[in-house]
């Protein structure tokens, strides 16, 4: 009975932190490192380097990507240059997020921790929330705070990081699975439950925190 309380207002939660955090996107790949030449023999040709383990880009990756304005304050470029939580805030895709963020009082607390990783719940993600469950949840500081740092790990991850059990600021573990540019966490660690969240779009950098965007509010440990 608990957890389904729990997963009411955790919806509620999701609809705000999902808009907030849709403003993240971008199409730009890093090119892969060119191969280094043989040191030995005449020939121009050489072998192949050994780097199809090292992450396909350094760029934000994902189709969600395209939502994130090309230019201003909410670009990429523009969100480099900010501390997350005014990052997010620029950025008209995750305003819903940013108003979760200040009813619970975040702000501060993300914008002056170092080294994090977000993961930010698109609109989308905080639409799919019933309104009520929505309302009751921004009205429930705690239970609020206890959903927003679920959505926070500790460390700088970057896309070849990512995939396992890590702790969240919230003290409870979140579990991502998948490689590359395809990560999800299970429809169970949702607050809807019903699918599986995806990255839509991923390794964006702010001043302070990289950011994956997602499709789905995660709903912490009962």
């Amino acid at each position: 009975m608990k957890r389904t309380l729990t997963r009411g207002v955790l919806l509620t939660a999701v609809s705000t932190l999902a808009i907030t955090l849709s403003a993240c996107g971008s199409d730009d790949a890093a090119e892969a490192p060119a191969a280094s030449e043989t040191s030995t023999g005449t020939s121009s040709t050489s072998a192949a380097p050994e780097s199809s383990a090292v992450p396909v880009s350094d760029e934000p990756f994902g189709e969600g990507c395209a939502a994130v304005p090309t230019e201003g304050a909410g670009s990429f470029e523009g969100m480099s240059a900010d501390p997350v939580a005014t990052a997010a805030s620029n950025n008209p895709a995750l305003s819903t997020l940013v108003t979760a963020v200040q009813a619970a009082g975040l702000v501060d607390t993300l914008n002056t921790t170092e080294d994090i990783t977000v993961l930010a719940p698109a609109n989308p993600a905080f639409e799919a929330v019933p309104a009520d469950a929505l309302n009751a949840l921004l009205a429930d500081t705690p239970q609020l705070t206890a959903v927003l740092t679920h959505h926070v790990i500790p460390g700088r991850l970057a896309p070849d990081e990512l995939a396992g059990t890590h702790t969240t600021l919230n003290n409870d573990e979140v579990t991502i699975e998948g490689s590359g540019e395809d990560f999800s966490i299970g429809a169970d660690a949702t607050v809807l439950g019903q699918m599986e969240a995806s990255v839509i779009c991923g390794n964006v950098q702010t001043a302070n925190a990289t950011v994956y965007i997602i499709d789905q509010v995660l709903a912490p440990a009962a």
